[in-house]
C-alpha cells in the first residue's frame, strides 16, 4: 500500500486545481528532504510534474520549486533533460515577457545544466517575442532577457540564468558560439555578459565571472579577448579585483584607463571565489604571448601584487603567483602559444556544483 506521503504525491494530478494547489505546496519542503517519494511507479510522479508546468502559475509556482530541487537526484535529472518535450517547454515559457514564474524557470535551467544533454540548447530555435528582439536560436534570446533584466519581464530578474551559461560553456561548441559574432545584431555574446562583473547580485556576478573564464579555454578567440575594438574583456576583469589602494604614479600611468583615478570608496569583489576566477581567466588568457604581452603593456603586474596582499584567501593567493610567474619570465625561444593544459595546470572549466546547485 502507498503511504500518506505517496498518496499525497498522487493528489498533484487531481482533476480538481483546489486540491492540487494543496497537494503541491504540501509537497515542496519533502523534495528536498524525501525526493524518493517522487520516484515510485518508474518516476510516474515526475511525469507528472513535468506536464503540471503549464498549469495555472499559483500551481506552477509550487511545481517548479519541486522540480528545482528534485533536479538534484541525478536519475530525476537524465529523467528531465532527456525529455525533449518538456525542455522545449520550459525555453517557450522563460521568453514570456509576462511570465509571472520566470525565475524559478531560470533556477530549474540552472539546475538542468548539471547534465552535459543540456548543451542540445545550442541548436534549439522557436519565434521569440517581439519585445525581446532577439532571432531564433534559443540561446540567444536566453542571453538577451538575461541582459535586459526586470525591464523584459517585471516578475525577474533571471540572475540564475548566469549559472547556466557557465555550465553550458564548458563545451567547447558553445564556448566558440559566444565568441562569434551574431548576425541578427552584430554583437559577440560574450560581450553582453562582461558588463556585469562588477553587478549588484552575487549570483550574476559569480556566474558571468565563470562563463567568461570557460569561454577563455578557447584558445583562438584570445585576440579577440584583449582587442579594444572586439571583445575587450580585460577592464572587466581587473576592475572587480581592484580595491582603493594607491599606485605609484608611474605604475598608474601605463594601466588600462578605465583602472586610473578609481575613487577612494572603491572596492574588490567581496567574494574571494570570484576573484580567484578572474585571476584563473587572467591566466588562461597568459598561454598565448600576445596576451602576455598585453597584460605586460597595461601593467597588470602591481594590480595582482595587491591583491595577492589585500585578499587574504589561499587559492587567490595561489594564482596569483602563478600568473606573477608567467608574465615575469623571459619571453626568449618561448612559442606564441602554450598549450593550456601544459601552461596553466590545475586549471579546469568552472562547474561548482555545490555551490551553484540552487534550493527553493
Amino acid at each position: 500500500m502507498p503511504t500518506e506521503l505517496e498518496e499525497l504525491v498522487g493528489l498533484v494530478a487531481d482533476r480538481n486545481p483546489q486540491v492540487r494547489i494543496i497537494a503541491a505546496e504540501h509537497l515542496v519542503p519533502y523534495s528536498i528532504s524525501q525526493p524518493g517519494i517522487f520516484k515510485t511507479e518508474d518516476l510516474q510522479p515526475v511525469q507528472n510534474l513535468k506536464l503540471l508546468i503549464k498549469d495555472v502559475p499559483q500551481i506552477a509556482e509550487h511545481i517548479l520549486t519541486i522540480l528545482i530541487n528534485l533536479a538534484t537526484d541525478h536519475e530525476i535529472l537524465e529523467n528531465l533533460v532527456s525529455d525533449n518535450k518538456f525542455i522545449d517547454e520550459v525555453l517557450r515559457q522563460i521568453i514570456i515577457p509576462t511570465e509571472p514564474n520566470a525565475n524559478l524557470l531560470s533556477m530549474l535551467l540552472a539546475n538542468l545544466a548539471k547534465s552535459d544533454s543540456i548543451k542540445v540548447i545550442l541548436d534549439k530555435k522557436q519565434t521569440p517575442p517581439e519585445e525581446l528582439k532577439s532571432n531564433e536560436l534559443v540561446i540567444n534570446q536566453l542571453v538577451d532577457i538575461f541582459v535586459k533584466e526586470g525591464a523584459y519581464n517585471k516578475h525577474a530578474d533571471f540572475d540564475h540564468l548566469s549559472y547556466l551559461f557557465a555550465d553550458l560553456t564548458k563545451h567547447a561548441e558553445i564556448r566558440h558560439h559566444f565568441v562569434r559574432k551574431q548576425d541578427y545584431d552584430g554583437v559577440i555574446p560574450i560581450t553582453k555578459l562582461k558588463v556585469f562583473t562588477e553587478h549588484k547580485s552575487d549570483i550574476r556576478r559569480k556566474g558571468v565571472a565563470s562563463t567568461i573564464k570557460n569561454v577563455a579555454f578557447d584558445v583562438p578567440s584570445h585576440s579577440l579577448f584583449i582587442s579594444e575594438d572586439d571583445i575587450d574583456i580585460l577592464p572587466y576583469i581587473l576592475l572587480p579585483i581592484t580595491g582603493n589602494e594607491e599606485y605609484d604614479l608611474e605604475e598608474t600611468m601605463t594601466m588600462l584607463p578605465d583602472l586610473q583615478l578609481l575613487p577612494p570608496d572603491k572596492q574588490r569583489d567581496s567574494d574571494p571565489n570570484i576573484i580567484q576566477t578572474h585571476v584563473e581567466t587572467l591566466l588562461l588568457l597568459s598561454s598565448t604571448r600576445e596576451a602576455r604581452e598585453r597584460m605586460r603593456q597595461i601593467n597588470v603586474y602591481p594590480i595582482i601584487r595587491e591583491t595577492h596582499a589585500r585578499v587574504q584567501h589561499e587559492d587567490v593567493q595561489e594564482a596569483c603567483e602563478r600568473l606573477v610567474q608567467v608574465l615575469m619570465r623571459d619571453e626568449e625561444d618561448e612559442p606564441r602559444v602554450q598549450e593550456i593544459k601544459d601552461d596553466v595546470p590545475g586549471l579546469v572549466a568552472d562547474d561548482d556544483d555545490d555551490e551553484q546547485i540552487v534550493e527553493v
